[in-house]
């Protein structure tokens, strides 16, 4: 099972991402040096949003999508 995630991080910039293991790299990206290089400079950052996939390649293509979209539709997806 795959996890997109997006992070809110403490400058109010989002982060999106995918992962095996939603929980472990949410703490790398607050509490480690395996936290990507963009949010380790933006700490501490929290899980706005998360949805499950089957596999890599479905999650990989809906990362691409999020990752396109505008910051205002990346927030409408967060409320929703």
């Amino acid at each position: 099972m795959y996890y997109l995630y997006i992070l809110k991080c403490a400058d109010k910039t989002l982060y999106t991402g995918i992962t095996v293991d939603l929980a472990r790299r949410v703490r790398e990206h607050n509490d480690s040096e395996m936290g990507a290089k963009y949010t380790r400079a933006r700490r501490p950052v929290k899980l706005v949003f998360s949805k499950k996939f089957r596999n890599r390649s479905v999650a990989s293509k809906a990362e691409c999508r999020i990752k396109q979209l505008s910051r205002h539709d990346k927030l409408n997806l967060v409320q929703k």
